[in-house]
Parts: C-alpha cells; sequence; structure tokens
C-alpha cells in the first residue's frame, strides 16, 4: 500500500509517517518510481506505537516494541527490552500518582482551612432557598 492508505488506515497524516521513517521507526520500500510502499505489517507496527502513545510513552520509548515486532515476534511487548520500558513507565506513573496525592491532600487541607475562617460557615454549593431565587419566585406569581 502507499503512504496515503496507509497513514488513512493508521490513523494518522503522512507527515507522521514520513517522521517516523525518519527516526527509523518505520522503513518504506521504493517502487520503481520513487513511491513508498508498506504492508501489513507496518501498519501492525503504526498501531503499537500509537497505542503506546495514548498510554503516555514518548516516541523513542515505543522504539524497543518496534525492534520487537520486526524481529518477528508477535507482539510488540514479547522482548525484554519492552519489559524495560514497561517497568520504568510504571514506576514513573507511580511516582506521578504520589506526587498527585501530595499535591491533593494539601489542597483538600487549605479548602478545609479556608472554609473554617469564613465568618458564615462554607458558601452554599448552590444557589436554591438564597434571597434572590425568593425575591424572584415571588414575581412570576401573580
Amino acid at each position: 500500500m502507499r503512504i496515503g492508505e496507509l497513514a488513512e488506515r493508521a490513523g494518522t497524516t503522512t507527515r507522521t509517517l514520513r517522521y517516523y521513517e525518519s527516526r527509523g521507526l518505520l522503513a518504506a520500500r521504493r517502487t520503481e518510481n520513487g513511491y513508498r510502499t508498506y504492508d501489513e505489517g507496518d501498519l501492525r507496527l503504526l498501531q503499537q506505537i500509537r497505542t503506546l502513545q495514548d498510554f503516555g510513552f514518548d516516541l523513542e520509548e515505543t522504539r524497543p516494541f518496534v525492534d520487537c515486532l520486526r524481529a518477528g515476534h508477535p507482539a510488540g511487548d514479547a522482548c525484554p527490552a519492552s519489559i524495560a520500558v514497561y517497568r520504568r513507565k510504571v514506576a514513573e506513573l507511580d511516582g506521578l500518582i504520589e506526587q498527585l496525592q501530595a499535591v491533593r491532600a494539601e489542597v483538600g487541607a487549605q479548602l478545609l482551612r479556608a472554609e473554617a475562617e469564613l465568618p458564615h460557615g462554607p458558601e452554599p454549593r448552590c444557589e436554591l432557598g438564597t434571597e434572590r431565587d425568593t425575591e424572584s419566585a415571588g414575581t412570576t406569581e401573580g
């Protein structure tokens, strides 16, 4: 298949495919007239790259998975190098989760402190039962 068809089937652009080619992640074969051609294996590589990027992997982190598929393995994560990338990503995500939990705890504590310092307690979360609603309800009767 040619580059336009591959891009369409992979849900990406021809520009992206050329970029992957320049980074060595995608290898195009050329026809006699110079057109790039690809096969189903290339589509599998692109699907692997896109899935990993959807999970937050950067492009370089996808390389071991692509290399694993190119080596003939049935899945991109069937190689030790891919497993190592998974381990690093899980550790990175665990660190981010810890940071977010710490920030969430701090913001929650600040919220409780701020609400406790309000002169009349926390503001209502909706406008039901406020003076303005009572006044407007009186004007619609009539």
